[in-house]
Order: C-alpha cells, then structure tokens, then sequence
C-alpha cells in the first residue's frame, strides 16, 4: 500500500493505541526509519490495516490486530497442555475464556506447573518457540540429593541425552529442601520435551517438584496456580523486544 493511499489507519495512531509511545513519539520513530511494515521500511503519511500488516519497531513484531490477546497462566499439575485430551484430563485452554480461542504457547508436561502463555498471536507465539531467538525459561526444581559444584557445573555446560547435548545452561543451588533434597533454579533456551527433568535425571538428581517461574522477560510469583491474567502492554512489548529479528 503506497503512503498516499487514503485507505486504513494512519500507522502512527495504531502505533500509539498498542502502547508503542505517544502518536508524536511513534511519528518519530517512523521518520528514524526504524519502523517497518510488511518487510519495508516505512515513511510518515504511511496507513495500513491492522487486520493484515505485519509492523515491525526496531525489529521487533508489533502485534496490531484489535482481536490479539496475550494471557498468562499459572498452569497446576495434573493439567495438560493440549487443545483437546484423549484421556480426559483438564486442559489449559478450559482454564481461560472460551473467546476469542487461544493456543499454549510450547508446553509444560502434565507434572510440571508455572506459568504458561496463551494467546492467539501466531507471529510472536512462533518467534517465542523457534530457537534462533533463544528466549529464555526459567524453572525451580525440587531434585532428590543435594547436587554438587562439580555437578552444578554439568547442567551449565550441557548434558548428553538421547537426543544429543544440551546448550549451555544457568544452574544454582537455591537452597536445602525436606527429605534429603535441594532447590535447584535452572535456565534453559530450548524447547525440549522434559528436558530439566531428564537432565536432572542424568546427573542422578531426579526432579520431585519441577515449577516454570519466567518465560523471557515475564515473571509473576503472586500468580497462584490455576489463576490467570492478561498481560500488560508494557508486558507484550517487552516480549516482542525479546524476539526481535536479529538481523536489524
């Protein structure tokens, strides 16, 4: 859509009414050339339609669709991460409004609890679990055992699992436990599946308890398990700088 067409939103209203800045701000923004949309950079005088633009700041995708909803979920145990369940456990999508529909973004085992994003921005959901962006989750692991320096740092340099070696991982003793086990916190930037609890296991440390408490930059501990909420504005947008193209 050329600058001068007269059709759709003027781009720095609909950058200022997601959160980006006041519309003189985002009128700055669009003049330093760091605003993009649909992969060229964008000029003032710019509409564009929210439903289908793909915008971009810095980078970073700017989800602009009036209907995108970004929720966090303190996911409980015995709760599944899928749409639908054969067995006919509880899912995380019965935990959240009915509309408009969302989908968990990655998953969480049906033993593991903490928190979990739901939304129904497909754009930031797929930059979120792809692992060129690298976005970081953090857990709390109750291990059996008190695990070692020396083993601390195996979990940090990586572990050999079935499926090949770990990246690099941050590990720290958070304390002692009851019943002989320990707190361990963790930080990973894969995806998968099981993968604290199966490192844990390979350095004899199996996982009691296994909480996720950050997804990239979002954290909530007063978030109690089975509850959810909307994320703020400043929230989502510091999630899009997350996943920002790295390239720009």
């Amino acid at each position: 859509m050329a600058a001068s067409d007269s059709e759709g939103e003027r781009l720095q209203k609909v950058l200022a009414r997601v959160g980006i800045g006041s519309r003189r701000s985002c009128e700055d923004l669009i003049a330093e050339g760091r605003v993009t949309v649909d992969g060229e950079v964008a000029i003032l005088g710019r509409r564009v339609d929210p439903e289908t633009a793909r915008i971009a700041v810095d980078g970073a995708p700017v989800g602009v669709r009036p209907d995108l909803v970004h929720l966090l979920l303190h996911k409980p145990v015995g709760v599944v991460t899928t749409a639908d369940d054969p067995q006919g456990r509880p899912t995380v999508v019965q935990m959240v409004p009915d509309e408009p529909r969302v989908f968990a973004v990655g998953r969480l085992d049906v033993d593991t609890e903490g928190l979990l994003l739901l939304t129904n921005d497909g754009e930031l959901a797929h930059r979120l679990t792809h692992p060129s962006y690298g976005v970081e989750k953090e857990y709390v692991a109750e291990v059996e055992g008190v695990p070692t320096r020396a083993t601390l740092r195996r979990l940090r340099e990586g572990i050999d699992l079935d499926d090949g070696p770990t990246a690099p991982a941050r590990a720290s003793l958070v304390g002692d436990a009851p019943g002989g086990s320990a707190m361990v916190r963790l930080t990973i930037h894969e995806g998968r599946n099981r993968q604290v609890r199966r490192m844990c296991e390979a350095v004899g440390h199996p996982v009691r308890r296994l909480v996720r408490t950050r997804i990239g930059p979002i954290a909530d501990r007063a978030l109690a398990a089975g509850s959810w909420r909307e994320l703020t504005g400043d929230e989502v947008r510091a999630l899009e700088v997350a996943v920002a193209d790295p390239t720009t």
